[in-house]
């Protein structure tokens, strides 16, 4: 095959094989789809030149990232493209490191440390990174995504690309040698992946109710919003008096029997976006809401930073029915572009739309970590929950269960609510902890630790939503051992690249 026609039978490969990873994730959640989209991406980098791979990679990145993130055409085509290749971008360096170490021993070792490096990357770098998208988010209908009990995200990454890895190490070997060496060649490999499948099976996934109290009542409160799209929140009253509605609506139920009295209600994201210090009026129905339902509120609010009128905060806030409000979380990873504007002076001159974004969300630097009458809650603010950092962080601070508190209303009836539901039942297993999702316009739900969905409204549904949840204390093996895993693969995948880059040296002298 000549240099040119393997070049194109590389890119088509790749291409395809980002279309085909896609379909690991929401809207279609096929996990398999996960391995063979890896496996036909890492075969087109396979043994490539370090130009080529970032090129292939890149290609392969934007197939992958653009289907994933359609929902971002909600804020405008320019946006869903350039994030799009952002992300592809960082497939590139992906590339040319899977290209080289792809010629050492051990390769099946190799490529997924490096793919797990991407990802730590990716996720930090830059402005607090983008962790949409990592192939340990694909797996949460499928027993592979068992491994996160054991080895958290960053280790399901590694266990998809060595799969596919091995996969495409098989097909390499079978067609490489001859026909009686076949059966040998395949079976060591075909062992390790049958392994690897089998083991899923037998993980066992936690349960919940290790604390000292085996449960909680905890309810949920979609109100919804006057309309969906970038004006989903242009009418801030109308989505305060929703969800007081929905809280009195639920009020009802307990006096006349029909629902327990909860130990806390969790309204979502956003649920006011009028800053309940400086209103006195949304400060009254709020503790109306709460003194109807007799327990307190994780309210959703967006607050004024006192002395500085060009920043806000994303909090949630502990709304008591007798005293009011109490304990406050401000959002420790604003999103970029989403939440506050970087270098705005410069790029509000040629984006007319940020001007939607008026004032920048400044980063809080204390975990939502919210003790409830004994009852701690980890909080996370919608794509917070996609980092390690911040999930972890909940975690070792004391939390019993996660609440997620989101307003997905831009994005209704795109695929981002349910890939947001992915990565939810992820951590579910991850954390050994359920998970307790608030949404103003959906998807609201209930995961117990298992990664099962309890109970859920559905998009565009209003109402309220009452379970028993289980609690823990105790710590899964993943929460201990998440940040050790991902620094020591992403030193291994730094150690590999760096004799790659030396073994290339010595055979061009």
């Amino acid at each position: 095959m000549t240099g040119r026609k393997e070049l194109l039978v590389r890119l088509i490969a790749a291409a395809v094989g980002g279309a085909v990873l896609s379909l690991a994730f929401a809207p279609v959640s096929f996990g398999p789809a996960a391995f063979v989209g890896a496996a036909l991406i890492i075969a087109s980098l396979w043994r490539a030149s370090a130009l080529r791979g970032a090129g292939i990679g890149f290609v392969g990145g934007f197939a992958f990232f653009t289907p994933l993130m359609n929902w971002l055409t909600v804020v405008g085509t320019d946006a869903w493209l350039m994030l799009g290749a952002f992300c592809a971008s960082w497939w590139a360096l992906q590339g040319i490191g899977i290209a080289l170490v792809s010629r050492l021993p051990g390769a099946a070792l190799w490529v997924p440390s490096v793919w797990v490096l991407q990802e730590a990357l990716r996720d930090r770098i830059p402005l607090g990174g983008y962790p949409w998208g990592r192939l340990g988010f694909s797996q949460a209908d499928i027993t592979i995504g068992n491994y996160a009990a054991w080895v958290a995200v960053p280790g399901v990454t590694f266990i998809v690309a060595l799969v596919a890895t091995v996969g495409v190490q098989v097909v390499i070997r079978i067609h490489e040698r001859e026909e009686s060496l076949r059966a040998r060649t395949v079976a060591r490999p075909v062992a390790l992946i049958i392994a690897v499948a089998a083991v899923s099976f037998a993980i066992p996934t936690p349960v919940g109710g290790e604390g000292d109290r085996p449960s909680a009542v905890v309810a949920v409160i979609q109100g919804g919003t006057p309309q969906i799209g970038m004006g989903a929140m242009d009418v801030r009253r109308v989505v305060v008096d929703n969800h007081v509605r929905e809280t009195v609506a639920l009020a009802a139920s307990i006096e006349a029997g029909d629902e327990p009295v909860p130990d806390v209600v969790i309204w979502p994201e956003n649920s006011t976006d009028i800053d309940p210090f400086e209103d006195p009026t949304v400060a009254a129905d709020i503790s109306r809401a709460a003194g109807a339902v007799g327990a307190p509120i994780l309210v959703g609010a967006v607050t004024d930073v006192p002395g500085d009128p060009t920043k806000v905060q994303n909090v949630g806030i502990l709304w008591d029915p007798v005293t009011g409000p109490g304990q406050i979380y401000v959002k420790n990873q604003p999103v970029p572009f989403g939440e506050f504007i970087p270098f705005r002076d410069v790029l509000t001159r040629f984006i007319g739309r940020f001007d939607r974004i008026p004032r920048d969300f400044i980063a809080g630097d204390e975990p939502g970590v919210f003790d409830v009458d004994g009852v701690v809650l980890g909080n996370l603010i919608c794509f917070e929950v996609a980092y390690d950092h911040v999930v972890d962080a909940v975690v070792h601070g004391g939390a019993e269960m996660l609440t997620v508190q989101t307003n997905n209303a831009t994005f209704a009836f795109t695929s981002q609510p349910e890939q947001q539901l992915q990565i939810e039942r992820i951590r579910s297993v991850e954390t050994g902890r359920a998970v307790v999702i608030a949404a103003t316009t959906g998807i609201s739900a209930f995961i117990s630790p298992d990664r099962t969905i309890v109970s859920m409204l559905d998009e565009l549904e209003t109402g309220y939503l009452v379970e028993e949840v289980p609690l823990r204390n105790s710590y899964s093996l993943s929460t201990i051992v998440s940040p050790i895993i991902e620094w020591l693969v992403a030193i291994i995948a730094v150690l590999a690249w760096g004799a790659a880059v030396m073994r290339a040296r010595r055979l061009r002298t």
